[in-house]
């Protein structure tokens, strides 16, 4: 069985910046297993699977070790592999995934996902969060991650977690963000428990931040950049429960993957 493989760079117009996912195109799902070991081979960040439905595609998406739930960097460069590579003529694709119904049209600022919101609420610090950074933590948040508001951009930029630390805590990850000095916000994403120590770009923390930075600045339109040494720039907007995602992505690598 031969199986097609993109790598694209996402979140960024250049090669070698951003966040790079891996991507297959499926007639029909593999075993978990085997979508698991093609992840863990790939050693990506992410490697999304999707197939064909009768109104758009299923997608899963897996990091080197677990399946997650919703994935943005994966699914924006899905939607590029389908826009440029197998469908062309569509403007617009509709994924079936565990977060929902999850939606990418083309736009002038390269390809819009439509996601669900996911609003933070404050919890108390736990103690290994503390241990992990040392930074002073203006607030403690948690929705699919925790979230540790920072005083300043530089705090973020320059934050060492105890990726051992970081391990332990429950929950998928920990993003750490500021308001920022040139855009509206800075973040950077740790899941080390998931075999991801540092994230380059996270669309789904995008999910989480949105709610939280436009109650705070009072907009619904905001540029976030990721500060990771890749580096990557992300325009969002919040329209109710749903979280627009805007960003663009370049190929880095086409072939097969050989299972035999």
């Amino acid at each position: 069985m031969r199986i097609p493989v993109y790598q694209i760079d996402t979140f960024s117009d250049q090669l070698f910046q951003g966040n790079p996912a891996a991507v297959c195109p499926l007639q029909s799902w593999l075993d978990d297993a085997i979508m698991q070991s093609i992840a863990a081979e790939n050693n990506l960040s992410e490697t999304a699977f999707f197939v064909p439905t009768e109104d758009g595609f299923g997608i899963r998406w897996f990091t080197p070790t677990h399946e997650v739930d919703l994935c943005g960097h994966a699914t924006l460069a899905s939607a590029y592999v389908i826009f440029h590579y197998l469908h062309p003529d569509l403007q617009r694709i509709i994924f079936q995934s565990r977060s929902g119904r999850l939606k990418a049209t083309r736009s002038d600022q390269g390809i819009e996902l439509d996601f669900p919101a996911q609003p933070p609420t404050p919890v108390d610090l736990p103690p290994l969060l503390k241990q992990a950074f040392h930074v002073s933590i203006q607030a403690s948040l948690r929705a699919q991650d925790y979230i540790l508001v920072l005083a300043r951009e530089q705090d973020v930029l320059s934050a060492q977690p105890d990726l051992t630390c970081l391990r332990k805590v429950d929950g998928r990850g920990v993003i750490i963000t500021a308001q920022g000095m040139k855009e509206d916000f800075v973040c950077r994403f740790f899941a080390p428990k998931y075999g991801i120590d540092e994230d380059p770009v996270t669309g789904s923390a995008y999910t989480q931040l949105m709610p939280y930075w436009t109650e705070r600045i009072g907009k619904i339109d905001l540029h976030a950049r990721q500060l990771s040494s890749r580096g990557g720039l992300v325009h969002c907007r919040l329209l109710k429960d749903r979280v627009l995602i805007s960003g663009q992505a370049r190929l880095f690598l086409q072939g097969s993957i050989h299972l035999y």
